[in-house]
């Protein structure tokens, strides 16, 4: 959880940056965060820089060192060439620079007095390799002085950010069972998520950036058996959805009638014509957990709301029922944790799960290269030959997981 919600305590207290004329100017998107163990048993470190040409000649993003901000000189990752733009990687390590809201840029000039964003993301062996806060070496071209001019090579460092904000808030898993797959999940560009950032409330938000689409196989890797048209095939379709800390319900939905599988409704003119702001996660409930941290459950069935606004709730009691409504093409549980009520104005942080069995990945390209009702096996080489138990970890994308 966040310490103090602001990210500016005594980690950036005696952090100082020479006055220089930056023509790229960085803003964090957040105001602090920090690690979290996930499923490869590294600390990962993920945010997001908003940067603006603020100058009246074209700027180039050649390279960003994120450096240690109490020893500059201590590069802790450096983000160049592919990892910055690459039309030809569908995802991982690559077009980590961003048109906003959110599409691939085509390369790495942002014009004058245009925004791009950028997502970043790091991983340690240990927790104590993580230094306290960072500051952003930038390197490029641009205008050297507020006249303009020619573009010509400019670094300097900027954008001073708190990545030991607080400490993962510990929950209990979302649903039971087997056999569930992280889509979506945490940490690198190339699937929804990571890369959904939103305008909202004046300003850019990433409430998703650690956000997870829960979709249960069976024992074969498949998502349904029988007509896949119907949302009663599908293998997750109806499961309870429980409460994965004591809290408050502060928000629900349940207005919104089930979508049919195979179509998401943002790709199609008419369905996407009805989406807003409240329904586009479909029928959802929000919990406050306490510390200034909120869970949010997204698409589950109408009808099966089993709280209200107001209510109190007990870890692991049943809420809901998993669904397929708003813009989803299949039923599954997105859940997040994130700073405020908001759905999508609120800044998404991490967390950890106490307890369950991580057994292996799910390829990418086998979700890449699947159809829009997620046909096919989808457990490859990469699943284990046994669970193995993991306590107070994030399951990262593509993890299969088991639930006690």
């Amino acid at each position: 959880m966040l310490s103090d919600g602001t990210g500016t305590g005594d980690a950036l207290t005696d952090v100082a940056l020479s006055d220089s004329f930056s023509p790229l100017t960085l803003v964090p998107v957040s105001t602090g965060t920090f690690p979290f163990l996930g499923t490869d048993d590294k600390y990962h470190v993920a945010y997001d820089l908003q940067l603006t040409n603020a100058s009246r000649v074209p700027g180039t993003l050649e390279k960003i060192d994120v450096v240690d901000a109490h020893d500059p000189k201590n590069v802790v990752a450096s983000f160049s060439g592919m990892p910055l733009v690459d039309p030809n990687c569908p995802f991982g390590d690559c077009n980590r620079l961003r048109l906003l809201p959110s599409a691939n840029a085509s390369d790495t000039v942002i014009p004058p007095q245009e925004s791009r964003a950028l997502l970043l993301d790091f991983a340690f062996d240990t927790l104590a390799e993580s230094p306290k806060a960072v500051i952003h070496h930038l390197y490029g071209t641009g205008a050297l002085t507020p006249a303009g001019g020619d573009p010509k090579p400019i670094n300097y460092l900027a954008a001073p950010l708190d990545i030991s904000a607080g400490t993962p808030r510990v929950i209990r898993p979302p649903l039971k069972g087997t056999n569930w797959i992280a889509l979506n999940g945490c940490c690198e560009p190339g699937f929804p998520h990571r890369t959904s950032l939103n305008s909202t409330n004046g300003k850019l938000t990433n409430s998703q950036r650690f956000a997870i689409d829960w979709k249960r196989a069976n024992d074969q890797g498949e998502f349904y058996t029988g007509d896949k048209t119907k949302n009663e095939s599908y293998v997750d379709y109806g499961e309870d959805i429980l409460a994965v800390a004591d809290g408050t319900v502060v928000a629900t939905l349940d207005t919104e009638e089930a979508n049919a599988p195979g179509i998401l409704p943002a790709t199609d003119p008419v369905l996407a014509a009805k989406l807003t702001l409240q329904n586009i996660d479909g029928n959802h409930i929000v919990l406050d957990i306490g510390g200034g941290e909120y869970a949010m459950y997204a698409h589950r069935i109408k009808g099966t709301l089993k709280v209200k606004p107001g209510d109190k709730v007990k870890t692991g009691d049943v809420i809901a029922k998993l669904g397929n409504t708003g813009n989803a093409n299949a039923s599954h549980l997105h859940f997040q944790i994130m700073t405020g009520p908001s759905l999508l104005g609120a800044d998404g942080i991490p967390y950890v799960i106490d307890s369950f069995d991580y057994d292996g990945q799910v390829p990418p390209q086998m979700i890449v290269d699947a159809d829009d009702y997620l046909s096919g096996s989808f457990f490859g080489p990469e699943r284990l030959k046994a669970p193995e138990p993991r306590t107070d970890q994030l399951p990262l994308s593509l993890a299969i997981v088991n639930f006690p």
